[in-house]
C-alpha cells in the first residue's frame, strides 16, 4: 500500500493505494486561509499538522489493515509558501501562501536584478518564496534575523514526518532561488535575499528516497518500520504525475482554486517575459512550463457568495449547451494576476451590464472570463514554444461540462475528461511514494488515465468566442490605467 498526502489551501487529502494503483480510499482535514489585511493570506503550519492527522485518522478509522500495509509516502503541497523555523525547528511567524501580494515590491526589485530571470527561467513573481523573505527581511526583522530554515509548505510536514530538512526540485523551483537547468540552490540568488544554502533544505528528485516515517507516528497509526517518504512534488507537478502528464506534449487544465494551463516538456523550455512558468518537473531530468492565473473555481465561489446561490446551482441554471458570449465580459482578477500580466495590483470587473443581465448572464460571464483567462495562457505557452492539440480537464471546476465547453471553445482544442476517478495531486504524491519505495520505473507508474468523453470546441460559437476574447483581452490596458 502507498499513501499519497496533498496539502491544499482548503485542507489535506490523504489518498491510499494499493501497489496495482488501485485507490483504496482517502481522509480529509480542513484548513482556513487567513487574510489579516489586503493581499495577504496566512495559514498557520501547525494547523497543517492537525488536518493531516485528522485525514490519515479518517483512512484508519475505514481501512486499518490497509494503512498498516503502507510502505511509501508521497507528498504534494501548494507552492512558494514562506514557512520559517528557528534553530529549535520552532515556528516563528504564520507561513506566507502563494496568494500573497504584499512582496510585490520586493519583488519588483529583485526581478530588475538580470541574475533571476537568468538562473531561474522565470519573473520574479509576488507570491515566489523570495520576495517574501525581502518582505520579512524589511518589516520583520527579529523575525528574519531568526530563522534557521526556509522550508515550503509540504516539506514542513516532511520535518514533522520524518525530522529531515529535505525538499524535491518541482516545488523548488517556484521559490526564485534555484537555478531550474542545473537543478540545484544558487548561492548567488540566496545572497542577494540575505540568505544562505544553510538556510535552505537539501534537495532531491521527486521520485528519490526523502526520509523515513518516524517511529512515534507509526506506531500511532499502526505503520511498520522503515516507511519510505518520497521527495514528493509541487501541486501541479504532482497531478501531472497523477494524470500521466509526464512526457513532451502532454497537458492538462486544471480549475482549481487557481486555474493552470501546465504542459510537460522533454527539455528546459524558459521565456520568462512571458510570464509563463518554467520550472523542473517532479520526475528527474525533465520539466515543465503553466500558465496561472489566480482566480479559477476561486472566480466562480466568489460570485456564489454575492448572488446567494451555491456554485452547482448557478452552473445548472445555464443548461446544458453553450450559449453564445452576451457582451457582458468579466475579469477574474480577484486577487491580482500572473500569467500574462505579472500584475498584483489589478482588480476584477463586469463590464458591459445591462437592465437585461440576469444572474445567469453575469454566471455566464464569469465562467468566460476564466476561460478567457486561460486562453491568455495558452497564447503565452505558445510564445514560449509549446504548441498543445489537446489537454485534460482535473479539478473541481471540471464537473461542469458547459464550463469544459467554454474553455474548448476559447482554447480552440478539445478538451478531454479522465474516466471516473480521482487522478489528482493525492493520486500523483501516493505514484511517487510507490516508485521511492519500490525503485519502479516512474514514466510506466506514470501512466495517464483512459479518456471517458471529449468535448470539443462549438464550432458555431467559435467566430464570437473570438470575438469576445479579444474585447476581454482589450479591457486589461483599459482597467490598468485606471486602477494603477
Amino acid at each position: 500500500m502507498y499513501l499519497g498526502l496533498d496539502l491544499g489551501t482548503s485542507g489535506v487529502k490523504a489518498m491510499l493505494m494499493d501497489g496495482d494503483q488501485k485507490v483504496i480510499g482517502s481522509g480529509h482535514g480542513a484548513l482556513n486561509v487567513s487574510r489579516p489585511h489586503s493581499g495577504w493570506s496566512e495559514q498557520a503550519p501547525q494547523d497543517w499538522i492537525s488536518a493531516c492527522e485528522e485525514a490519515i485518522s479518517g483512512l484508519k478509522a475505514q481501512f486499518p489493515k490497509e494503512l498498516a500495509a503502507v510502505k511509501g509516502i508521497g507528498l504534494s503541497g501548494h507552492m512558494h509558501g514562506a514557512t520559517l523555523i528557528d534553530a529549535e525547528d520552532k515556528v516563528l511567524r504564520p507561513c506566507i501562501l502563494w496568494n500573497d501580494t504584499r512582496s510585490h515590491q520586493e519583488a519588483a526589485t529583485l526581478d530588475a536584478d538580470p541574475r533571476f530571470r537568468a538562473l531561474t527561467g522565470n519573473i520574479v513573481f509576488p507570491g515566489f518564496t523570495a520576495p517574501k523573505l525581502v518582505w520579512v527581511k524589511n518589516n520583520e526583522p527579529e523575525v528574519f534575523g531568526k530563522v534557521a530554515k526556509v522550508l515550503l509548505p509540504k516539506d514542513y510536514l516532511r520535518l514533522w514526518l520524518t525530522g529531515e530538512y529535505l525538499s524535491d526540485m518541482s516545488d523548488s523551483a517556484g521559490t526564485s532561488w534555484l537555478d531550474t537547468g542545473k537543478r540545484a540552490w544558487s548561492s548567488d540568488l540566496l545572497d542577494a535575499t540575505g540568505l544562505s544554502e544553510r538556510q535552505m533544505p537539501g534537495l532531491v528528485e521527486g521520485t528519490e528516497q526523502a526520509g523515513t516515517l518516524r517511529a512515534e507516528l507509526a506506531s500511532k497509526w499502526g505503520l511498520g518500520a522503515n516507511v519510505v517518504v518520497a521527495g514528493g512534488a509541487g501541486d501541479n507537478a504532482a497531478s501531472a504525475c497523477g494524470m500521466g502528464t509526464v512526457a513532451e506534449g502532454h497537458a492538462f487544465v486544471s480549475l482549481g482554486t487557481s486555474g493552470v494551463l501546465f504542459a510537460a516538456n522533454g527539455s528546459y523550455l524558459p521565456k520568462p517575459e512571458s510570464a509563463v512558468h518554467a520550472f523542473c518537473h517532479a520526475l528527474p531530468n525533465t520539466w515543465h512550463q503553466m500558465g496561472v492565473i489566480l482566480s479559477a473555481t476561486d472566480a466562480l465561489n466568489w460570485y456564489s457568495g454575492i448572488s446567494g446561490q451555491s456554485a452547482g446551482n448557478l452552473t445548472a441554471e445555464l443548461g446544458n449547451e453553450l450559449q453564445a458570449p452576451t457582451g457582458v465580459t468579466f475579469l477574474p482578477y480577484l486577487s491580482g494576476e500572473r500569467t500574462p500580466h505579472n500584475d498584483a495590483a489589478i482588480r476584477g470587473a463586469f463590464i458591459g451590464l445591462g437592465h437585461d443581465s440576469s444572474r445567469a448572464v453575469l454566471t455566464q460571464a464569469v465562467l468566460e472570463g476564466v476561460s478567457f483567462a486561460i486562453r491568455d495562457s495558452l497564447e503565452a505557452l505558445k510564445s514560449a514554444g509549446t504548441s498543445l492539440s489537446r489537454v485534460t480537464a482535473i479539478g473541481g471546476g471540471s464537473r461542469s461540462r458547459y464550463w469544459l465547453a467554454s474553455i474548448a471553445t476559447a482554447l480552440g482544442i478539445p478538451v478531454d475528461v479522465p474516466a471516473d476517478g480521482d487522478f489528482g495531486a493525492a493520486f500523483g504524491a501516493a505514484r511517487l511514494g510507490l516508485i521511492a519505495a519500490t525503485g519502479a520505473d516512474p514514466v510506466s507508474v506514470c501512466s495517464a488515465p483512459a479518456t471517458e468523453a471529449v468535448v470539443e470546441p462549438v464550432s458555431a460559437l467559435q467566430d464570437g468566442y473570438e470575438a469576445a476574447y479579444q474585447r476581454y483581452r482589450a479591457l486589461y490596458p483599459a482597467i490598468k490605467s485606471i486602477q494603477h
